[in-house]
C-alpha cells in the first residue's frame, strides 16, 4: 500500500508528509468500563475505586480503543477506508488547477503518511484530536522501517523510493548479536 500511494504522489504530483500521533493511546477514550483499586502511588486516594476513562498501555483494549477514536477521527473530517486496505483512508480532493484527485492518509498504529497537494490541511484538522510528537508534520526519510527517498527522474518528475536496506542490515546484527551468545 505505501509503495502504490508513493507511486500515486509521483503520477499526481503531490506531496507526502508524515507524523507521529503522541502518547497514542492516552488520547483515546475507553470503549468499556474499567475500574481500579488505587494503589500506594495515588497517596491520600489510595484504596479508592478509580474509573480509567482512557486506554492505558496495557489494556488489553487499549489497541482497538485507539484505532475506534483515530477511525472516527478520520471519518469526521470526510476521509473513508479503502476496501483494499482498511489502514489507508481516502477522500476525494480538487487541485488548484482543477485536477481532481484522491488524498491519501495511511495509518500504521500511530504513524500517519499523508498525500496530498497541501498535506499539512489534513494534518492539520487531525491534530484537533491528537498531538504529533514534537508538533512535527515533514517529509518522511523512514516509514514503517523503509528509508523512503525524493528523487527526479529522467523527465524531471519527482519520485519516491523505499528501500529496506538499513533495515535488513539492523536485523542481521540483531541475529548475529543472538548467535554469538549461544
Amino acid at each position: 500500500s505505501v509503495r502504490v500511494a508513493l507511486l500515486i504522489a509521483a503520477l499526481d504530483d503531490l506531496q507526502v508528509r508524515v507524523c507521529d500521533i503522541q502518547n497514542a493511546y492516552l488520547t483515546a477514550p475507553c470503549r468499556e468500563k474499567i475500574c481500579i483499586i488505587a494503589g500506594p502511588e495515588f497517596g491520600s486516594e489510595k484504596g479508592n475505586t478509580m474509573i480509567v476513562t482512557r486506554a492505558l498501555y496495557g489494556l488489553k483494549s487499549s489497541g482497538a480503543a485507539f484505532r475506534s477514536f483515530l477511525a472516527e477521527t478520520l471519518n469526521d473530517i470526510g476521509f473513508k477506508p479503502s476496501l483494499a486496505d482498511p489502514d489507508v483512508w481516502m477522500r476525494p480532493a480538487m487541485k488548484s488547477n482543477g485536477f481532481k484527485y484522491w488524498e491519501l492518509i495511511l495509518c500504521y498504529v500511530d504513524d500517519l503518511l499523508c498525500i496530498h497537494e497541501d498535506p499539512t490541511i489534513a494534518l492539520k484538522q487531525i491534530q484537533s484530536n491528537f498531538k504529533f510528537k514534537d508538533d512535527k508534520i515533514e517529509e518522511p526519510q523512514t516509514y514503517l522501517g523503509g528509508d523512503l527517498s525524493k528523487i527526479t527522474n529522467t523527465d524531471g518528475i519527482p519520485c519516491w523510493s523505499m528501500s529496506s536496506d538499513k533495515y535488513c542490515t539492523a536485523m542481521v546484527k540483531n541475529i548475529e548479536t543472538v548467535l554469538k551468545d549461544k
